[in-house]
């Protein structure tokens, strides 16, 4: 099952976002203990397209559970980088990613 991932960082934040952002990737990419996938992620952006405001994953996982227990683990979340976080399952429709 997926799940789409919507995160808003919390007013002024760009220093704490860019001194853990390595840190939060090599997270996505491996995810250890947690039985998910992250299939596409990337920072949301202000109007202008310039600075980082926010998060969007969409993660493969069994349950929210497991996204939740994920995301706890996560260095933006253990930093309290976002405002607000929204974790929706999701059925992937157009671009579907090859089996296998």
């Amino acid at each position: 099952m997926f799940f789409v991932v919507y995160a808003s960082d919390k007013p002024g934040q760009e220093e704490l976002r860019a001194s853990i952002r390595e840190t939060h990737r090599a997270h996505l990419r491996n995810p250890g203990r947690h039985e998910v996938r992250v299939q596409l992620g990337g920072p949301t952006l202000d109007e202008a397209g310039e600075e980082m405001r926010g998060t969007m994953l969409v993660i493969e996982a069994d349950s929210i559970d497991a996204v939740r227990a994920f995301l706890a683990d996560d260095p933006y979340c253990r930093a309290g980088l976002f405002a607000s976080m929204e974790i929706r399952p999701w059925r992937w429709g157009i671009g579907l990613p090859e089996a296998g």
